[in-house]
């Protein structure tokens, strides 16, 4: 596969991002800033997103009967900072933030422009990524708060500068073991 033909296709993209957050079976609250989400099915209504299996919130998820995605407007980034850019293992990111629970737990952020909490139906290997399949079971705009004009969310863009909580891919305990794929042309 020539490896940089696709990452200069994949650069070219520019999704909206949801911070997304689970309760686990143990009562745990978790969160983190997806880039990975989308509708996938119109009847009925289903909708993928998909969690680095790194994140403290995977852990979580893997748990957690329902999931909540949260789109954020454009000037909302100081809380894509807060999911992006901090890991659920040294902070509690819900801390001073109003939120309430939702079906099954999952936490409903009250700033975020627009949400849905949905059923786990499934989850899916996608390498480094896990998707969990959602039926969405309750959805909603920020109270009082208008949604916005279609695609006035915060994107993949206005989220570069954030160093993500963790790394991308996890470090092999033993570096000597660990096997190194090798790029063909």
């Amino acid at each position: 596969m020539n490896r940089p033909a696709a990452r200069a296709l994949t650069d070219l993209l520019d999704y909206p991002v949801y911070v997304v957050t689970a309760r686990g079976a143990a009562g745990e609250t978790a969160g983190c800033l997806v880039g990975f989400a989308s509708q996938c099915s119109l009847e009925p209504v289903r909708f993928t997103v998909w969690l680095s299996r790194v994140n403290h919130t995977h852990r979580v998820a893997g748990t957690a009967s329902h999931l909540a995605a949260h789109l954020l407007a454009p000037d909302q980034r100081q809380l894509a900072e807060l999911f992006g850019g901090r890991s659920g293992d040294e902070v509690d990111k819900f801390a001073g933030l109003p939120w309430r629970p939702g079906p099954g737990g999952a936490p409903i952020l009250r700033q975020a422009t627009a949400w849905f909490v949905g059923r786990v139906l499934g989850r899916f290997d996608g390498g480094d990524h896990e998707a969990f399949l959602l039926d969405p079971v309750e959805c909603g705009p920020r109270p009082g708060g208008p949604v916005g004009p279609r695609g006035a969310h915060l994107t993949l863009a206005d989220t570069l500068h954030i160093t993500a909580g963790h790394p991308v891919h996890p470090e092999p305990a033993d570096p000597e073991s660990a096997h190194h794929e090798e790029e063909r042309p």
